[in-house]
């Protein structure tokens, strides 16, 4: 039996805002440690605006929403943009005071071009955040996806519009995971972008194939997976149960006493617990927040928290056989 679903991880409500005070932030601790690692009291022209930007982004996250429909909101983010735009711009100016400043020893010159590696990086990330900022809340244009950038740690983060009212857009990844009648995890895939759920069956059915050999008994997800060349796929691929709801639109008869019968209804039971599943994952697995960077090391862990999942239902099966062993034994 094959169950599908797709999960998907926010990782800010809110990027214009916060990631701006990100750069704020990250840069001036940067230029902190450069001045550390130097021998300095501080950076000459460098000033220290993480309090102001933190403020401002305070006084717009607690503004009501008749005070963000009036002025005072494109106010506050002007305000903010110039602070950001500050900073970026003496830290850049502090990397070529430095520049010439001889250190110490071997091991401090390589924390050195470290450290002034890291501000380079966020100045050039920071100017970036700026220009899609004023391009969007001040100039009211419409940044392509293409050219927004949503997190300075992870600039490969996608967007996620999944139709869900409390939460419209989610920043993350679309993870997609396939489980067996008996728990196991047989495929999983961290999405690019936000394709759409529909075009994952034919590749699942495929890779099912390749891996066992046959087609599932039971092929199970939600309507969000659901079109006529699906349901077709699935029935040419061996599928004896292809439990995929309509979505939208009128039912055929036919189609209506499909979706009341009892394997099209046991199907459906089996695929709410592949959201148990994804729960075990965030929770138990280690899922729930990758602090590795970058989006290989993301797709890393992603395959660790499946792999130590795997491993550990398979320790919980043989325990389960064991013990049915024993008690057999025992009559």
């Amino acid at each position: 039996m094959l169950a599908i679903a797709v999960f998907s991880g926010a990782t800010r409500n809110n990027p214009g805002l916060g990631i701006m005070w990100d750069v704020v932030r990250v840069i001036t601790r940067s230029v902190k440690q450069l001045a550390k690692a130097l021998e300095l009291p501080r950076i000459k022209g460098f000033c220290d605006r993480s309090r102001s930007a933190h403020r401002r982004m305070y006084e717009i996250q607690r503004m009501t929403s008749r005070q963000r429909q009036g002025s005072g909101q494109t106010e506050k983010y002007r305000e903010l943009i110039e602070t950001t735009e500050e900073v970026v711009t003496s830290a850049a100016g502090a990397l070529e005071t430095t520049a010439a400043m001889p250190a110490p020893d071997l091991l401090t010159a390589l924390k050195i071009e470290s450290i002034r590696a890291d501000i380079a990086h966020y100045c050039g990330l920071g100017e970036r955040v700026i220009d899609q900022a004023r391009r969007r809340v001040l100039n009211g244009e419409q940044v392509p996806t293409a050219e927004k950038i949503y997190s300075i740690f992870e600039p490969h983060t996608d967007i996620i519009k999944r139709g869900k009212v409390r939460t419209p857009v989610e920043f993350g990844h679309k993870v997609f995971l396939a489980e067996s009648a008996i728990g196991l995890i047989t495929q999983y895939d961290v999405l690019k972008g936000n394709p759409a759920d529909e075009v994952h069956v034919i590749p699942s059915l495929q890779h099912h194939h390749e891996v066992f050999h046959r087609g599932p008994e039971t092929y199970s997800t939600d309507r969000g997976f659901f079109n006529e060349q699906n349901v077709e796929a699935c029935v040419n691929g061996g599928v004896t149960t292809v439990s995929i709801p309509q979505r939208g639109g009128g039912r055929t008869p036919q189609r209506e006493a499909c979706e009341r019968s009892r394997a099209f209804k046991d199907g459906q039971r089996f695929r709410a617990g592949i959201e148990g599943r994804i729960s075990v994952l965030m929770r138990g697995r280690g899922m729930k927040r990758c602090l590795a960077q970058g989006a290989e090391h993301f797709e890393l862990f992603v395959g660790a928290a499946v792999l130590a999942n795997n491993l550990m239902k398979i320790g919980e099966l043989l325990v389960n056989g064991a013990r049915r062993r024993a008690k057999r034994t025992k009559r």
